[in-house]
Formats: structure tokens, sequence, C-alpha cells
């Protein structure tokens, strides 16, 4: 099993200085390069204090001049928002100054504020991204780009720098049906959300696979993140407490759009849910535990682990990897 960190810069209360914020970001980091993860996915998010990082691309490069072993994962692009032709370059250059160390995660977004602040159709931002998708690959792949679209024209146009990786290694978002039969039906390989139950992801990997093998590609052999949002601690009455509280922050902050809809139709609390079906917490010995009965009952190959607090994060690296490599 490999394993990645979704790292959020989030800014709760907007306590401290958002600095420090950052700091134990590029921190974590460097403890990862060290212990043999493979990748830190940088979650890129804007206008909003759930995580305070609306460049990847300038983070990653960051992340990459600190480290020398770590992969520079983007967890995700939000494509739909780019000219995809400076996404093509900036993802590129990213892949040459950290010497050909970057997983690229596309995604489409779902958040309407930044839809509305960056001017962008919501109702289209699957086309909108598939499309640039498919101009960013293009772009990579092409002497001189000509690309005629349903939302660009371009015509001769030379993209530079190419990435130093021949191929970048590519993943969709994908937590959606749609988006599992999209990202299937292109043989894309997908990253999976840290908002969905264990049982939810292994239905989703069962129609991904599936896809995969009707359209005529090989399922076997991939690496497909499975985002989890983390609470370890001492005891497991302690964790649990961290991961109530992160269930609060998360369904307050970025999802609480989407969440407050599915309250409307009917769904049980949304914390609650979180804490008994999505969060894995408990005392390292647990959840060293829970990890390799996914990985045994799952198919689960790469944990993408979304620490809950900092103490989450030490404890993981430092009695739950032991335990479970």
């Amino acid at each position: 099993m490999k394993f990645g960190v979704l790292q959020f810069f989030s800014w709760p209360g907007r306590r401290g200085d958002l600095k420090q914020v950052y700091d134990r970001g590029l921190e974590r980091a460097r403890i990862m390069d060290q212990n043999g993860y493979d990748a830190v996915w940088i979650a890129e998010h804007h206008f909003s204090t759930y995580s305070v990082c609306p460049s990847i691309h300038m983070m990653g490069t960051y992340f990459a001049a600190n480290t020398r072993n770590l992969r520079i994962g983007t967890g995700i692009s939000l494509a739909a928002f780019y000219n995809p032709l400076r996404l093509a370059e900036e993802v590129a250059l990213l892949d040459v100054l950290s010497g050909g160390r970057v997983n690229w995660g596309a995604g489409s977004g779902f958040d309407p504020t930044e839809f509305r602040a960056f001017g962008v159709n919501r109702e289209e931002r699957h086309p909108r991204f598939r499309e640039n998708v498919d101009i960013v690959l293009a772009a990579w792949n092409s002497e001189k780009l000509t690309y005629h679209g349903k939302f660009h024209t371009f015509d001769d146009i030379e993209v530079l720098p190419k990435p130093l990786q021949n191929p970048i290694p590519v993943w969709m978002a994908a937590s959606s049906p749609d988006a599992i039969r999209w990202s299937g039906e292109k043989g894309f390989s997908i990253m999976m959300d840290p908002h969905s139950s264990m049982e939810d992801i292994a239905t989703k990997r069962q129609l991904y696979d599936s896809t995969l093998v009707e359209h005529g590609h090989d399922p076997a052999g991939r690496d497909i993140p499975v985002a989890r949002l983390l609470a370890i601690a001492p005891t497991d009455e302690l964790a649990r407490r961290v991961a109530e509280s992160g269930a609060e922050w998360t369904t307050g902050g970025y999802v609480k759009n989407s969440l407050s809809q599915r309250r409307r139709q009917g769904e049980k609390n949304p914390v609650e849910r979180y804490v008994n079906e999505v969060i894995l917490w408990g005392t390292p010995e647990r959840v060293a535990d829970l990890i390799l009965e996914y990985e045994e009952e799952k198919q689960l190959n790469y944990l993408l682990c979304a620490p809950l607090s900092n103490l989450s994060f030490q404890l993981f690296n430092d009695e739950v990897l032991p335990r479970i490599c």
C-alpha cells in the first residue's frame, strides 16, 4: 500500500497567523519526505478559511524546493476555472522545477461561490472541465497544438515547457457515478473522495472497474488514492472528540451547500454520519487495524490521509505506519 497526505491549509476561526498554517504544512512535507510517503497532494480552494491555498502550483514549487523524494500531487487542480493553456504551462513548469515529481489530479469543483466569483457557469462545469483536461494533455503531447472545441479554439500554439515526465501520471477526481463512468470510459485513473463511507467507496470502485473493462482498459496495477479524514489520539474517547470537531468544521465549511440540500432530502445528521461512517478515528492500534481491514476487504491500495489535527498526523507517522508497513 502507498501512503500520501491530502494537505489542507485550514484556518479555523482565523486563529493565529495564517503563515503558521503554511509553516506547519511545510514541516509535515519534510517529515513525509524522510518517511517513505508517496506524495503530498495539495488541495486547491478559494474564498474560504476551510483551506487557504488558491495556487497549488505555487505551493507545490515551495514544497518541491524543500524536499527531495516526495512527489507533488495536485489534489485537485480545479480545471474548469483555468485557461487550459495556462494550466498546462504551470503544471509542466512545476514538473520541471521539481525534477519530475508531479502527480496531476484534476477535478471540476462544485462550490457555487467559486463559480460565481470566477464567472464560470456552474451548469457547464463538467463539459468545460473535460474539454480543459483534453487540451492540457494534448498540449503536453503535441509539438504545436491545434484544438477546436466548444469553449476554446487554438491554432498552432507551442506550449512550453513540456513536462519532464513523459507522461505525467494523471488522476481524475471522481465521486459521482457520472464522473466515475466518464473516467473509466477514457481510461483515466481516479482519486476517491473523503466524504463517502468506505462501503460507498467500495461500490464506486466496482462501478469504475467494470467501466474500465467494458471500454477495453485494464484495471490491474492502478494506484487509486482514497482520501480519508483521520482523527487519532491516545484514547478512543479523545479521538472521537477530534472526529466530532473535524466533522463540525467540515460540514459547516466547504461542503455545507451540498449538505444543506441533502438535509432537505432527509439525510441523517451530517456530523453523526461523518463520525460514524466517514472519518477514520481511534487509537493508533485501532486505526492501523481498520486500514489493514480496508486493504484486505475494500481494495485499498493507496491511503490518502487528511489528518484532522497535528497530533493525528504525528501518531499516524510514528505509530500507525510502523504497524502497517
